[in-house]
């Protein structure tokens, strides 16, 4: 989940959806401004990629959720 500087949704959702590991990319009501669903092979890979959203300029927070198959 991520939130950002109110006006900067346009440019934040471009940067996040072209992203190398980001699948897709929602913007959402609510708590937060957006959620990507991110898919890569590893929590290291994982750690890179929320760190390249943290740096996009207009992001203010994240929040991570690993899902898990059953």
């Amino acid at each position: 989940m991520i939130n950002v500087v109110p006006g900067t949704e346009k440019e934040v959702y471009r940067n996040i959806r072209d992203m190398e590991g980001v699948r897709e990319i929602y913007h959402v009501f609510g708590e937060y401004d957006f959620v990507a669903i991110i898919e890569v092979d590893g929590l290291s890979h994982l750690n890179k990629v929320v760190d390249a959203i943290r740096e996009v300029k207009g992001v203010t927070a994240t929040h991570t959720v690993v899902g898990a198959e059953l």
